[in-house]
Order: structure tokens, then sequence, then C-alpha cells
């Protein structure tokens, strides 16, 4: 589908990757939602883009299943879910204090791997039954995982593992949703700017991007929202998931 046709859901959609996506869509005519906890931004984001933000807590079912229709009655109608929320958080199997706390592993797959099952599939049961386009397509959802779902580092265990759910869902999700003409689709993002790296020292910028094969540098938010963009325009791309990453693989640490 064209961009211009688009009724989006974004979550994490008032920050980083999911900002610059809700950005992307609303600038090529389409229409987008901002699902995200972060109310402080979620108010200056709606009166920067003249849009609409949803206080939404992924985790939970009741919530997403009531923002998901909120956002296709503002939109009128859900053709697109972007799922950008989530969590970045290291901490070792076996620390110098204690081991990892259970609570800890479980906030993060439940954020990052349940959070984006939750919204997908409340998604797609709006999705299958929209009038279908070109191909028969009723939608797209792309998820959000990370090149630490392939080459996790030390401390990314519970993170990893978050990630790396996402990457293996994305098939058989693709599989099963194809007879309603829904797309499945993943982007793996590499080392991207962040508020968090722009707080970090010269020196260890610089050598995250010397890590980088080419281009030598951080990936950008709008890099990503272009990518996304794509995914949404390409009827083709199905059940996979792209890295974008500049050809990076993460060492152990």
């Amino acid at each position: 589908m064209q961009l211009n046709q688009v009724k989006a859901l974004v979550t994490g959609g008032v920050s980083g990757l999911g900002l610059a996506v809700t950005k992307h869509i609303l600038a090529n005519g389409g229409k987008a939602v901002m699902l995200d906890v972060n109310d402080e931004a979620g108010a200056a984001a709606e009166a920067e883009l003249n849009t609409r933000y949803l206080h939404t807590d992924v985790k939970s079912e009741e919530a997403v299943i009531a923002s998901v229709a909120q956002a296709a009655e503002i939109n009128g109608g859900l053709n697109v879910a972007m799922n950008c929320a989530g969590i970045v958080g290291a901490a070792r199997v076996l620390g110098r204090e204690a081991p990892m706390p259970l609570a800890f592993f479980s906030n993060t797959i439940n954020i990052n791997l349940v959070g984006s099952f939750n919204v997908a599939k409340a998604a797609a049961d709006l999705m299958q039954h929209n009038e279908p386009g070109e191909d028969g397509e009723k939608g797209v959802i792309i998820n959000t995982a990370s090149v630490a779902a392939y080459e996790g580092q030390i401390g990314q265990a519970a993170y990893s593992a978050s990630k790396g759910g996402i990457v293996a869902m994305t098939l058989p999700m693709a599989r099963e949703l194809s007879r309603f003409g829904i797309r499945v689709m993943t982007i793996a993002p590499g080392i991207f700017w962040t508020p968090m790296v722009d707080g970090m020292p010269d020196h260890i910028q610089e050598s995250l991007a010397a890590s980088i094969p080419f281009p030598s540098r951080l990936g950008r938010a709008d890099e990503f929202a272009v990518l996304a963009g794509n995914i949404i325009e390409s009827p083709y791309l199905n059940g996979t998931t792209i890295r974008l990453d500049g050809g990076a693989r993460l060492a152990a640490k």
C-alpha cells in the first residue's frame, strides 16, 4: 500500500524510533496514532504533530484491545501496526551481588516480546475485516527486534531472549495471517543514536561508530523510519527479519 493510504498505530510512538516512524507516515500523507506510556512526551508530540496519543501499557491485554480500537476509530480504520515499544537493560545472569532477579528477566520479556504479540494479535483482529487492496492485502504488522537477537552480548541474556522471540515468531505469524491478507515483518536495528548514547563520552561514541563497517557511524532514527515505510509499500516483503546495522556484528562485550 502507499504511505498516503496508511492508517497506523505506532507503539513507543512518542520518542526514538517510534516517533520517527510516526513522523514519516504523517509527512507522506498517512495517518498515525501514537501508543506509549510517557504522557509528557505524548502531549508534546500531539502538539507538534497534530495527531493523537493514547496512554497504553502494551503488557495489558485489555488496555491494548481498547487502544487499538480507539486508534482505528480516530484514523477511520487500521491497516498498519508498528511495534516500537520496548525497554533496554543489562544484567548478568550471575551478578557481583547476586544472580539476576527473575523479575528483571520476566519484565523484559513481557514488555518487548509479549507486548509486541499483544499488539499484533489485537491489530490483526481488526485488520482481518478490512476491504482487500492490491494482491488481497488487508494490513501490515511490523515488529522491532535487535541485532542482539543474533549476537547478544554479556549482560544481554534477557534482552536478547526478548528480541530473539520476536524474530522467531515473525515467520509463523506471517504464515498464519496470510489467509487474512495480513503481512508480518520485523526490523532488527543495530547500534542506533539514542539519548543514552548522546550522554556517553566522545571516545566511547567514536569507538561504537568505528565498530560499524560501513558507514562507520551510528544509525539514525529516520533511516529506520524509511525502512518501515519501504516495508509498508513493498507487498512482496513478508515473514522475514531485515537487519539494519551497517554490517555490524556485536562482540561478546
